[in-house]
């Protein structure tokens, strides 16, 4: 299983959506909220080479982008493969 991790805030559209397509893959995902732990935001920008905007997603350490980046993944077909592949 693949190890997901997506910088989130709450009240974020965006993050709500990236989730809700997660879940409905059915796999599971660590969320940082960096609204409640400012201190993880640096942390974002740093391994997102700059991305400011949340979510931000990363799938077994490869930054995927943010929400849309994801459903983009998810129309080419490719977004299953990298959810089954192991960490």
């Amino acid at each position: 299983m693949a190890k997901i991790e997506i910088y989130s805030s709450p009240f974020c559209g965006f993050c709500f959506r990236a989730k809700d397509l997660l879940n409905k893959k059915g796999v599971a995902f660590e969320e940082i909220d960096v609204m409640m732990n400012p201190s993880r935001k640096a942390e974002m920008l740093q391994r997102s080479n700059g991305g400011r905007t949340v979510p931000q997603i990363f799938i077994n350490d490869r930054h995927i982008g943010g929400c849309d980046d994801l459903f983009a993944v998810e129309a080419k077909g490719e977004l299953d493969a990298l959810l089954s592949a192991a960490t």
